[in-house]
């Protein structure tokens, strides 16, 4: 099979020849650990665990990417207002203040190049004035949203032999970078119909930009991020999922699958228990990263909702951590069953982090590789 065909047949509950190796992936202090344990330095990390495992690479080729972009153009001017106490204090290109150490450089605020802490003072909507300035920055015909060779891209892309997705930002997401979470939290209470015209916007906005694709290319799977769960408990109600939020998934998703695009898939932290019943009837496929310290068990989330969605992630990072029997029985007691189903990509909770040591780390893999058939 190549890796598109697999990556289908995974997720789709088909016969993939092996599963496809998805372990996950560090962050920066991960990988300066993992230089430290073992991992040479100037090495892809990925390309190394393959030759220590004797896995040999699949060659797809330079891949083409669809390069359009759902962020706001023109950006905010990124500028450091101050720097006191070991911390920044910056406005970013969403146009926040936000506050970091700065151990870091601004640039990590929106960019999840590690495990950063951060604070957020001021929000860019605060008020019908500021909102109706940020629309202007969402103009679907941008000059910038799609690259000046995007019909070559498209038709390049029709006869390939690797996966293919694009991702954009859910309503909640997307909501929160304007308001702050609290803020549109209020405003739900206080203020629908303000919450219900900036989402219906922004759903007019993904639709209108990712038209395009869709009309273009098949694309394997289109992925959004919401983030919308604490631990134990989504971060709103079931019932305000489904007043504010369901529309925009339900149309975003027959566009979807009306195009030839088998996948919608839901990238959320947090414990999603409650919701993934509503992810379901709004017609969303997979979701991820499945986080078991939030309370998520991805087994028995499979035994109530059976085959209606599929997965991407769920093991335990805090056991690959422990190593040995622990890292063992975790990998054990979620990945057999799972795949014996299908509608199964295994890998770590979220991204890997630091007290993940690398030699644990490559014999989680060893074990991985084995069970999704690539030794």
């Amino acid at each position: 099979m190549t890796p598109r065909e697999r990556f289908r047949a995974a997720l789709l509950f088909g016969t993939p020849d092996k599963v496809p190796f998805s372990p996950g992936g560090p962050r920066e202090s991960t990988l300066a650990m993992w230089r430290q344990q073992g991992l040479p330095e100037g090495v892809d990390y990925y390309d190394t665990l393959l030759d220590i495992l004797g896995i040999e690479r699949e060659d797809s080729g330079p891949q083409i990417r669809l390069g359009v972009s759902f962020q706001m153009i023109p950006k905010f001017e990124e500028k450091v207002l101050e720097h006191k106490d070991g911390h920044y204090i910056v406005r970013d290109w969403m146009g926040a203040i936000t506050e970091i150490s700065d151990e870091y450089d601004y640039t990590y605020i929106r960019q999840a190049k590690d495990f950063v802490t951060r604070k957020w003072h001021k929000f860019p909507v605060e008020n019908r004035e500021d909102w109706e300035e940020m629309k202007t920055r969402f103009d679907p015909n941008a000059s910038g949203r799609f690259p000046e060779d995007f019909d070559s891209r498209c038709k390049a892309l029709r006869d390939r032999d690797y996966v293919v997705e694009f991702s954009f930002s859910g309503p909640f997401w997307q909501l929160r970078e304007w308001l702050g979470f609290e803020n549109l939290c209020m405003m739900m209470i206080e203020d629908p119909e303000f919450v219900r015209e900036m989402i219906d916007f922004w759903q007019e906005f993904v639709s209108q930009t990712m038209a395009p694709i869709l009309k273009n290319v098949e694309v394997d799977c289109v992925r959004f991020s919401e983030d919308m769960a604490y631990k134990e408990h989504s971060m709103i109600s079931p019932g305000m999922v489904r007043q504010f939020l369901f529309p925009s998934y339900q149309r975003w998703a027959s566009e979807i699958i009306e195009s030839g695009c088998p996948m919608f898939d839901m990238d959320s932290d947090g414990y999603i228990g409650e919701l993934i019943p509503i992810w379901i009837e709004a017609g969303i496929h997979c979701c991820d990263p499945i986080e078991v310290a939030a309370g998520n068990d991805i087994v028995e989330f499979r035994r109530l909702f059976g085959k209606e969605m599929a997965y991407r992630g769920g093991i335990d990072k805090r056991a690959i951590a422990k190593g040995g029997k622990v890292m063992e029985e975790e990998v054990l007691r979620v990945v057999p069953p799972l795949l014996e189903e299908g509608g199964f990509i295994p890998g770590c909770d979220h991204g890997v982090p630091p007290d993940i040591s690398w030699p644990d780390f490559i014999e989680y893999a060893r074990l991985l590789a084995k069970l999704t058939g690539w030794l």
